[in-house]
C-alpha cells in the first residue's frame, strides 16, 4: 500500500495532491535503490554522497557534506569509511582547520560515479518515459510554480 491509496476522497485536494506527489517520488525512489544495488553492488545514500563531490572536485570538509545531505556527520562518517577503504574518496587533512578534513573523489571514484551516473539519468529517463515531453514540461512548470507557492508559504 502507497501513501496516497490511504488518502479518501473526501479528504482536502491539497492532501490529496500532496500524497499523490510523495508516493511518486517513493515509488522512483524504491526503483533506483534497486538498481542500483543490483547493478553497482550500492546503495542510495553512497550515490547520493558521491554525487556531492562530483559537483565539488576540489572536495568538500565533512560539516559541508553533512549540509548538503542533510544528514548528521555521523552518517557521513558512516559513508566516507567505506568508500574510502575502497579507494573511491579520499581524506586529506583541511589546512585552515587542523580539526577538519575534507573528502573528495579519487580517480577511480569519478570514473565509478560516471558510470552510475550515466545509468541514474538512463533509468530516471525511462521511468518517467511512458509521459510525452509535452507533459514533462507542463509538470515541470506546475512543480515550479508549488515550489513557489511553498516557499512563500514558509512562515
Amino acid at each position: 500500500m502507497d501513501r496516497e491509496t490511504a488518502s479518501r476522497t473526501d479528504d482536502h485536494q491539497a492532501l490529496r495532491l500532496w500524497l499523490r506527489l510523495l508516493t511518486c517520488s517513493q515509488l522512483i525512489e524504491r526503483e533506483v535503490r534497486a538498481r542500483l544495488g543490483q547493478r553497482f553492488d550500492t546503495t542510495l545514500p553512497r550515490f547520493d554522497l558521491m554525487s556531492q563531490l562530483w559537483r565539488y572536485p576540489a572536495g568538500l570538509k565533512m560539516n559541508e557534506l553533512s549540509r548538503h545531505l542533510m544528514v548528521t556527520g555521523g552518517n557521513v562518517t558512516g559513508i566516507v569509511d567505506p568508500l574510502e577503504k575502497e579507494g573511491l574518496v579520499e581524506r586529506t587533512p583541511e589546512p585552515a582547520d587542523r580539526r577538519a578534513w575534507r573528502i573528495r573523489l579519487t580517480k577511480a571514484g569519478r570514473k565509478a560515479f560516471a558510470e552510475m551516473a550515466r545509468a541514474h539519468e538512463g533509468w530516471i529517463v525511462e521511468l518517467l518515459g511512458g509521459l510525452p515531453r509535452r507533459e514533462h514540461a507542463e509538470i515541470y512548470k506546475l512543480l515550479g510554480k508549488m515550489k513557489q507557492v511553498t516557499m512563500e508559504a514558509k512562515s
